[in-house]
Order: C-alpha cells, then structure tokens, then sequence
C-alpha cells in the first residue's frame, strides 16, 4: 500500500506485520530518512497525514523503542556459540553495508559495537550506537538475529549506560588488572606479590591454588603442568583480573536482572603473551567462580595490530592458535576464541576455522571507517589530503592507546601522490595505521564535513563496505 502513495521509499526496508506497515523514505537532505507508519500508530511520535493514515516519524530514540518493540528481531539479540561478528561502526551509517555482506554467510552478527574509548572520541553514546545500527538493519531488511557490544569495559561505573540501552553483549577488559611485569619477575618476587592478592574476592586462598593446580592437565596431545613459577606467574599476572571480572559480572547482573545477556573475557590489549597454561588457570578460576562467558580473547604470539595484517611468523600463530583451541575443547567447547584487532587479519581466518571448526567471534572495528576515507579520497581529492596531513599532525598523540608500529616518515608525501592514486594510500601499511588511530580528532574536526559528504554517497559507502567485508568474512562462510 506505500507503493501507491508517492514516498520516496527504501524497499528493502519495507515491513507488515498485524496490520501495520512500516518502511524508511529518503528526504531531500542527504541521509535524512524518516520511519513512515501506516495502519497502528499509537505510540510513535510524528506526523499524521489524515488523508491516508500514514504515520512520518523522525529517527528518534522514543520511535525507535516502539519500533523494536513492534518488530522484534529489530532487538539484539545473545548470539551463543553460533560463528560471529563483530562491525564496529564509528560513523553510525554502515550498517547497511555490513548487512549485505554477512547476509547468506551463516555467521551471526554484532553490528552495534563500540567501546568506552570510541564513544569518547566519535561524541556518541551508547544508545545512539544501538539505534544508528538498528536503523541499518532496518534499512537493510535484515531480520535474523543480531547482537549489541558494549565493547571494553574497564570499569563498574561503565556498565550502566550499555546495560540501560539494551546491550546483550558485555566485552569485559581487565587490562588495568593484568601484571606484565609477572613475566619477568623471580620466584620470590612472584611468591611475595602472589599474598597480596585479593584472596576475598576470590574467594580462595594461595595454599589452595597450589593445591588445585599443581599437577599435570592432559589436553588432547599436550600436556599441560603447572611447576611452582609458572603457577605464580599465572596467578600473579591474571588472578587480580580474575577478581575484577568476578565483580564486573555481579554488576552486569545485578542491572540486568532477568534480561539474557552474553559476556565476553578480553585479555588481549596487554604487553605480554596469554600463555596455555594462563589460558588454562583464567578459564578454571573463572568457571570456579561462575563467571558466565561466550568467548575468550587471549593475546596470541607476535602482533595484532590495527588496521593490517597479522605481523610475526604464522606457523607460530598456526601453533599457537592450536594449543588455545585445545584448551577451548577441554572445557567441553563451551565458549569461543576471540580475534581483538580483528580487521584486516586475512592470513589468521583460516588458520583460526581450521582449529576452532567455527567456535571463533572476529571483532573489527575501524576498517569500516577507513574505507570511507577510501570513498572521500576517490570523490574529494582535496578535502582527503586535509585530513591525511591533520591525522599525521595528531598521530604522535592519538596512537598512544594502541599498539602500533607505523612511522610518519614512512608514508607517501601526499603531495606527490596523484587524484587517482590517493585511494591507495589506504592499502599502505603505515597510512592505515595512522588514519586508524586519529579518528576521533578527524571527526572533532572535519566531522560535519565528513558526514555531509558520505551521507550524499551512501549507497557507494555501503559498497565499498561489502567488498571489504566479502573479503573478511570468506573463510568464516558456513559451507
């Protein structure tokens, strides 16, 4: 019955359900959509046209929580052990793209996906991160499950905000609790450190660790043994972590109370390798002290950084990978291995299917923003070389909370780069990372720039996305 009535409607986005149809329309202001609402309108806010019953609605968060609640797949959703996704999307408009490249993969979705740190420097909150990926999604008809990820949570006073947008996702990181320094320290040192734990909390005391652990685990083909030292080590390095992730899940409850919800364990953004044995001693304790959780991201061996390929030896990965897979399969395969820096990592995703038979969530984060700037620099010549020299300007500062390895001086000199070979300074390693990092000082200041030209190419943004995404998600595809 839209169809009939003249709107300028997004198809894809066409729904009816008891009575009632809904659908997106495009305005004259580019990216501007308004929810159209024909049949049952009670609830929404709007204008109602008399003279057809037709409902236009702004992209509110009042409307878009009658919307969810009127269709319910538009709800995230706890996504289990299924094969997953992570879509970070600092720009709140890729969402579409990312529907139409994992549509017919089998792997099951996160689309709304931001951290702490992101919506710190992209000025956005977590509701308007949930919504702007619901929009998408209902842009883009996609009607199966999804998740939401509240995305590194370092802190209880962080928790709040997600839980209270509907989060189903909780990305635990207990960095700030994690001693590195353990790998380095003697037996003594580490015996001494070992007794100021919060032994509370954890609900244990040293004496009886040792006498939980001291012994040798039969993994399949590897046979673990914890000695004294690198008991210490586990204990010294992770069992702080292992409290505050106690603690943080007993908030996660206590807010959520009856909803279902999914946790997450990220030890990755530390300076030190997640040993097996490591891997073992976090997911007894955690288990011991009925921490829930769907997926673990250890720190594997050599360099996962941002925006590039894996950097180190892969038969050592290959390894690597095996051995935490195998300690995934002792614990009866209940969660799943997780790749943190996720983006751009295509030597690892066939590795890590071949050892985890699917049991794997892939988190990307700001590649979806950097093949916008792909876009700007093959549309905007000009205005993509400001922000190439802003971001080098910022990036001595921007990047000290990643782990990073690009130089300044290894970059193209922009002004030697021609209009038609500025799209690939994407491809080269150390512009990626340096336009990765300085996203959030891009945006603070080409912001409105930047969103006014994308939102003129939407369409060409989303495509750019799917071929990205096509790429990543190949070896994840269910066969």
């Amino acid at each position: 019955m839209l169809h009939n009535l003249n709107l300028p409607i997004i198809d894809t986005s066409v729904v009816t359900l008891d009575n009632t149809t809904y659908a997106l329309i495009t305005t004259a202001i580019p990216g501007e959509k308004l929810l159209v609402v024909q049949g049952h309108t009670n609830g929404f806010v709007g204008e109602l046209r008399h003279s057809d019953q037709v409902m236009l609605c702004a992209r509110t968060p009042e409307n878009a929580r009658v919307l969810r609640a009127r269709l319910p797949w538009l709800q995230p959703s706890v996504l289990g052990l299924q094969t997953s996704a992570g879509f970070g999307d600092r720009l709140g408009i890729a969402t579409p793209g990312h529907v139409q490249s994992v549509r017919g993969t089998g792997v099951a979705p996160i689309f709304a996906q931001q951290s702490v740190r992101e919506n710190t420097r992209t000025g956005r909150t977590p509701q308007q991160v949930l919504d702007d990926a619901m929009w998408g999604a209902f842009e883009a008809g996609w009607r199966e499950p999804w998740g939401a990820d509240a995305d590194h949570l370092k802190a209880l006073a962080d928790i709040e905000p997600f839980i209270a947008a509907g989060y189903t996702f909780y990305t635990i990181d207990p960095g700030d609790y994690v001693d590195d320094d353990a790998e380095e320290d003697n037996t003594a040192t580490l015996r001494q450190k070992a007794s100021a734990l919060p032994w509370s909390d954890l609900r244990s005391s040293l004496n009886e660790t040792q006498q939980r652990y001291h012994r040798q685990f039969d993994i399949e083909d590897l046979p673990l043994a914890f000695d004294e030292h690198t008991l210490l080590k586990a204990v010294v390095k992770y069992g702080a972590a292992v409290a505050h992730m106690a603690r943080m899940t007993r908030r996660i409850q206590e807010l959520a109370g009856q909803r279902p919800f999914e946790m997450e364990i990220s030890v990755d953004e530390t300076r030190t390798t997640t040993a097996l044995l490591e891997h073992f001693y976090i997911v007894s304790e955690l288990k011991r002290l009925s921490v829930p959780f769907v997926s673990l991201a250890p720190r594997f061996v050599g360099r996962f950084e941002k925006g590039v390929d894996y950097i180190g030896d892969l038969a050592e990965l290959e390894q690597n990978i095996a051995g935490h897979a195998s300690i995934m399969r002792y614990f009866h395969n209940d969660y799943k291995l997780s790749l943190h820096t996720g983006s751009d990592k295509f030597e690892v995703y066939p590795i890590t299917m071949r050892h985890t038979q699917g049991l794997v969530h892939l988190k990307t984060a700001g590649t979806s923003y950097l093949e916008a700037l792909r876009l700007i620099a093959s549309i905007d010549s000009s205005f993509f070389r400001e922000i190439v020299e802003f971001a080098c300007s910022r990036y001595d500062t921007d990047r000290k909370t990643y782990h990073v390895s690009a130089t300044l001086a290894k970059l193209p000199l922009i002004a030697s780069l021609t209009k038609d070979q500025l799209p690939d300074l994407l491809n080269q390693f150390d512009a990626r990372q340096v336009l990765h990092v300085t996203f959030g000082s891009v945006l603070d200041t080409f912001g409105s720039r930047l969103h006014h030209l994308l939102n003129e190419h939407q369409a060409d943004y989303h495509v750019y996305i799917k071929r990205h995404f096509d790429k990543h998600l190949e070896a994840f595809r269910s066969r």
